[in-house]
C-alpha cells in the first residue's frame, strides 16, 4: 500500500482542533466489525483501557445530570487527575477515562456500549458534545495532522480486526460531522485513486 497522501487543504474539526492535513490510505483497506451493538463476541474488549478525553468534554460529562447514577462510580473517579497538554485537542489538553472493573468507567454496567452515548441518546442530547471524539472515531485516529488507523487495527490486536467494512466506511459519517462534507468528498476521491 502506498504512503501518506496530503490533503488539498487543511480540515479543522468544528470544535477547533485537531486539523487534518494528510491521510494514510490504510484506512481504505483495513477492516473491522463496525456494528458494535450487534457484536456477540468481543465483550467491549476495545473499552478495556479507557480513552483520551478533551478536558472540555470531561467537564461537560461531569456536569451531565443523572449520569453518575448510571455509571455507579463517583465523578471524582471518572478521569485521571493530571491534564496532558496536546494542541490536537480542542481545549489544548486531555485527560484519560479511568478503568474500573477491567473496562472504561463509562462502559454500561451489565450491558454493552458507552454510558455517555446511551445517556445522551436517552435525553435527546448530541453525544458528540460529550463522548470523547477519540472514542467516536475509533478505530480511526489522528496524529500530528494525519488521519490513520489506530495501532490496534494495524497490529491486529483489535479482536474484530479483519472483519466487516473498511474502517473508513465505519467512521465516514462521524468524519463528516467533525470535519465537514468537504473532507469526506476528498477522502472518497483518494479512496478511488488508491483502488484504481
Amino acid at each position: 500500500m502506498s504512503g501518506v497522501v496530503s490533503l488539498s487543504r487543511p480540515y479543522t474539526c468544528i470544535f477547533g482542533a485537531p486539523t487534518l492535513t494528510a491521510v494514510h490510505p490504510q484506512i481504505f483497506a483495513l477492516r473491522y466489525f463496525t456494528r458494535c451493538m450487534e457484536c456477540t463476541f468481543c465483550g467491549d474488549d476495545c473499552c478495556s483501557f479507557g480513552v483520551d478525553i478533551d478536558t472540555g468534554e470531561a467537564a461537560r460529562v461531569a456536569a451531565l445530570p443523572g449520569l453518575a447514577e448510571i455509571v455507579g462510580v463517583p465523578p471524582s473517579e471518572w478521569f485521571t487527575d493530571t491534564p496532558v497538554a496536546d494542541p490536537e485537542f480542542p481545549s489544548g489538553a486531555f485527560l484519560r477515562t479511568r478503568v474500573h472493573n477491567g473496562h472504561c468507567v463509562f462502559q454500561v454496567r451489565g450491558a454493552r456500549g458507552c454510558a455517555i452515548h446511551s445517556h445522551c441518546l436517552d435525553r435527546g442530547l448530541d453525544f458528540h458534545l460529550y463522548k470523547p471524539m477519540v472514542s467516536t472515531l475509533f478505530p480511526l485516529t489522528f496524529e500530528q495532522g494525519l488521519l490513520l488507523a489506530s495501532d490496534e487495527v494495524i497490529d491486529g490486536d483489535l479482536i474484530c480486526s479483519g472483519q466487516g467494512p473498511v474502517i473508513y466506511d465505519g467512521a465516514r459519517e462521524e468524519l463528516a460531522y467533525y470535519f465537514g462534507a468537504g473532507l469526506v468528498t476528498e477522502l472518497d476521491s483518494i479512496r478511488l485513486l488508491a483502488h484504481s
